[in-house]
């Protein structure tokens, strides 16, 4: 958790860029991920220089020896070198010798130099970029957690500003839906429309927590950082920003890459990968001639969140299992594609859960009604009973601003500290977890009246595989004390003779 003073000076970095004539949330971010890779280009070519120097041989320069063609060191385009250079000085070495390298790093292999290609360097005057280098310079960017928070508060900024947040997926949730699935080290985890990589970085942060000393295993660590982590997108920016988020919570070389999931052209992909977190499109255009014929065939629909659900199923290994975000719709919707996969889901499949989220949940940005889906990939059944939860309350308000109601160390759902019931009912997300680690005993025997409970395949089946929790919610009525009718009618009579005794006394007194 970063502090207030690392905030501010992410902010006076943010109100340089708007003042210096960048008010674009996601070209400020892209420019300043742009800055932070070459300063992290930097610190890995010092750490092989001092390796290089204590071994007598170099393993990889990222700036090479020597000189350009016009006889300038490639060594001063390190953000050690120029940092300190007159500010018409750094802005020409940035624009026209440091951008031009980043595009040249693509044969690295890794992806953050692929992505780095189409690199544009669009701060417009050397005083602007003075200011940000050294604002920059000044981060405390050395620890990795440090790094990481402090671009996940950049990431959220986005959010803030109502621009482009529907690449965004609240930190909270993604870390709910990464505590249910639990990755594990030998894990391949893919999310086939990442965006920031929000869902990447939070599953490899809670293997770092709960798995320290796989990642003093050579294989598990070469695993960790080159094989463990796939993300796609067709958005160049995302991507980018993807594979700096990445890079500076500590992933080395992620599997980035630029793909439309659902289209024709790659459907030759299926059952490499055993977990999937994601937040795909609900709408949006599709191309329905170029879409993958193999995902038509499990569900004829134009409509983007049920053929990334089919998409998902094909993408998992057996045994492989998913936490995705779905649109209220694909729970209930009526079309024979909706009720196709849902049955899929349930009998030819292992469904495991369902979590219903407040309505405001992707507020201000959308306020449609969501939902989580957990389902295990078996091609052969094994749907016994499906846990369903109401979440009422997710730490934040429900509104636009979105405001947190609890303090800092109880919102989110992995507490080192026990709610009350007045906070529990501020922050649903911890007892989520409590009951869903419970779902195979005691949640068994919760009433349908609850805020949790479990329903048997049978019933799922007779309701036609509608999935939406208040087809199975039952509601508490209170009982009414009614009074014996002959005391009703007793009182009515007495009322009566006070009404007839009471005009009877007014007549008199105005006679």
């Amino acid at each position: 958790m970063i502090t207030g003073e690392l905030k501010s000076r992410i902010d006076r970095i943010w109100d340089a860029f708007w003042s210096g004539g960048i008010s674009n949330p996601l070209e400020v971010i892209e420019q300043i991920t742009y800055l932070l890779f070459i300063k992290r280009l930097d610190d890995l070519h010092t750490a092989e220089e001092n390796k290089a120097n204590r071994t007598g041989r170099w393993e990889r320069r990222i700036f090479p020896e020597g000189c350009d063609d016009q006889w300038r060191k490639y060594d001063d385009l390190r953000w050690s070198r120029f940092k300190s250079a007159a500010p018409g000085e750094m802005f020409e070495t940035v624009r026209d010798r440091v951008f031009p390298f980043l595009r040249t790093l693509g044969g690295d292999g890794s992806t953050y130099s692929q992505h780095m290609r189409d690199a544009r360097f669009t701060i417009p005057n050397p005083a602007l970029l003075d200011r940000v280098v050294d604002m920059l310079d000044q981060l405390p960017v050395d620890d990795r957690d440090t790094k990481g928070d402090l671009y996940e508060y950049m990431l959220g900024k986005i959010a803030t500003a109502g621009h482009n947040g529907q690449f965004r997926t609240s930190r909270h949730i993604i870390q709910l839906m990464v505590e249910m699935t639990r990755p594990t080290p030998t894990d391949e985890i893919c999310d086939p429309a990442c965006g920031t990589a929000g869902f990447l970085v939070e599953a490899g942060e809670y293997v770092r927590k709960h798995h320290p000393d796989a990642l003093y295993d050579a294989v598990q660590r070469k695993h960790f950082h080159e094989s463990m982590f796939h993300g796609f997108d067709f958005d160049g920016t995302m991507l980018r920003i993807g594979s700096m988020n990445m890079l500076l919570h500590g992933v080395e070389n992620p599997d980035i890459r630029y793909r439309d999931s659902l289209a024709e052209n790659v459907s030759n992909e299926s059952e490499k990968y055993s977990l999937i977190l994601a937040n795909p499109p609900f709408a949006g255009s599709l191309d329905y001639e170029s879409t993958s014929k193999d995902l038509q065939r499990v569900v004829k629909t134009k409509k983007t969140e049920l053929l990334f659900l089919a998409l998902f199923l094909r993408l998992l290994k057996p045994g492989g299992r998913a936490a995705v975000i779905v649109p209220d719709g694909v729970l209930f919707g009526s079309s024979k594609a909706h009720k196709e996969l849902r049955r899929i889901l349930v009998e030819d499949q292992k469904l495991d859960g369902v979590v219903k989220l407040p309505s405001g949940t992707f507020k201000p940005y959308s306020g449609v009604s969501t939902a989580i889906l957990l389902f295990t990939k078996t091609d052969s059944g094994g749907t016994d009973n499906v846990w369903f939860y109401e979440v009422t309350a997710d730490g934040w308000s429900l509104d636009d601003k979105r405001t947190p109601l609890l303090p800092l160390d109880k919102l989110g759902p992995a507490l080192d500290v026990a709610l009350t019931e007045d906070e529990h009912a501020k922050n649903n997300l911890p007892d989520v977890l409590a009951r869903w680690s419970q779902r195979d005993g005691d949640e068994q025997k919760r009433a349908r009246t609850e805020q949790s409970f479990c329903v048997p395949k049978a019933d799922i089946a007779e309701q036609g595989y509608d999935l939406s929790l208040n087809r199975y919610k039952e509601v508490v009525h209170e009982e009414v004390e009614h009074r014996p009718p002959l005391e009703i009618l007793a009182d009515l009579e007495r009322l009566e003779s006070e009404i007839q005794q009471g005009m009877a006394d007014l007549k008199a007194m105005l006679g």
